[in-house]
């Protein structure tokens, strides 16, 4: 009996003993803070004339391949300003290989898409407009559209200074608008700011679960909840590449077109993630850590939409995470060291859950432009 209970008292200092080296580890992660205004660049400052035609843009399907696939057909309000599928919509006849992210704060970013293609909003425009499973549109068409359009003359040429749009004045306006999607006055901003009453008793212990025994701060830390590095946690792969015949066609076009080498290309069965862009094995299955901001509104989560609901992605890493093609080594062991089982009760889970939903605040709501109307072009 007492060598029993002395078994125990030891396995019970050791876990004391873990916990506060943990807590000392967390402390080094920059903390969680209230979301001030978006940095806006010099060379395409705001102005409400241009937030307004990059408004009327970003609804307007004429920026894309055959005038069928707006910005706001990936990235609809209702749905968190995202596409509530676990793969986006993709140009007709296609179907996406990821999932749509929220354009909601994207501001904020310096590193956009899931793995970080673009630096900006600006960059980030034509990159989805002209992608081939995306918008696909040709600059050319996308801008002879607009010139035919005199709503569209008028108000390039009082923002922009042209006598006809440029399509990169378009990119540069739907930036601006983008701008203005914020949303930075949710209970954790309030609560972080001072307010002590902006939330729940359950949602201030998720906030102390978050900080500590979870570890979320490691990767989730900042104003935007993001550290923006990439990592690998084990997400299985996209259920739908096992009965979407279009969705496989996409996946084997985007490795085709990615440049994987022959031997990659057959026997990929996965999203290698970062690895498209920098072609450095230990790079395999790693994404960027999305923000947590919004993401009440924003389901399903992951790069390819695995979990449906807040609670399947704690309950996720509360496992440890997962497995997939560069997990077990068939292509690559590259899941990151920070992912391991968590240890937490149902309520500890529970009470998680409410401190990311505190993260969202009220939904943002926008009413739609009217788009302007064609006419023919007559010499003077």
């Amino acid at each position: 009996m007492r060598s029993t209970l002395t078994l125990m008292a030891g396995v019970a200092a050791v876990a004391v003993s873990a916990a506060m080296v943990n807590a000392g580890e967390m402390g080094k992660y920059p903390p969680l803070a209230p979301l001030g205004e978006p940095p806006i660049p010099l060379d395409n400052k705001q102005s409400d004339a241009k937030v307004e035609l990059g408004k009327i843009l970003f609804w307007d399907p004429r920026i894309g391949g055959d005038a069928s696939t707006a910005c706001v057909t990936c990235h609809e309000p209702d749905q968190g300003w995202a596409f509530g599928d676990s793969l986006s919509r993709g140009y007709p006849g296609t179907v996406h290989w990821r999932n749509s992210q929220s354009v909601i704060n994207s501001a904020y970013l310096g590193q956009l898409f899931w793995a970080g293609s673009a630096a900006s909003l600006e960059k980030q425009a034509p990159s989805a407009a002209k992608g081939a499973v995306a918008g696909n549109g040709e600059n050319d068409v996308m801008e002879t559209r607009l010139a035919f359009i005199p709503e569209y003359r008028r108000r390039f040429k009082e923002v922009f200074g042209t006598e006809y749009p440029l399509i990169g004045d378009a990119w540069n306006a739907i930036a601006a608008f983008e701008r203005t999607l914020i949303v930075n006055d949710t209970p954790v901003d309030k609560y972080l700011a001072g307010d002590k009453s902006a939330l729940t008793e359950e949602q201030v212990a998720g906030m102390e679960l978050f900080n500590g025994k979870a570890g979320c701060i490691q990767c989730h830390n900042g104003p935007q909840a993001t550290d923006e590095n990439y990592y690998n946690l084990g997400v299985p792969p996209a259920e739908r590449w096992e009965e979407d015949g279009l969705a496989q066609i996409t996946f084997r076009y985007e490795l085709y077109a990615k440049g994987m080498p022959q031997d990659m290309y057959r026997k990929l069965k996965d999203d290698p993630g970062l690895y498209f862009r920098t072609k450095e094995p230990e790079h395999m299955g790693k994404f960027r850590t999305p923000p947590l901001r919004y993401t009440l509104y924003t389901a399903p989560y992951m790069h390819n939409g695995s979990f449906w609901d807040l609670r399947e992605v704690v309950e996720f890493y509360n496992a440890g995470g997962g497995e997939n093609d560069f997990t077990d080594g068939t292509m690559a062991a590259t899941k990151s060291d920070k992912i391991k089982p968590l240890g937490l009760t149902d309520e500890e889970m529970d009470q998680l859950v409410a401190f990311l939903e505190a993260f969202s605040g009220d939904e943002l709501r926008v009413d739609p432009p009217e788009l302007p109307p064609y006419e023919a072009l007559t010499s003077e």
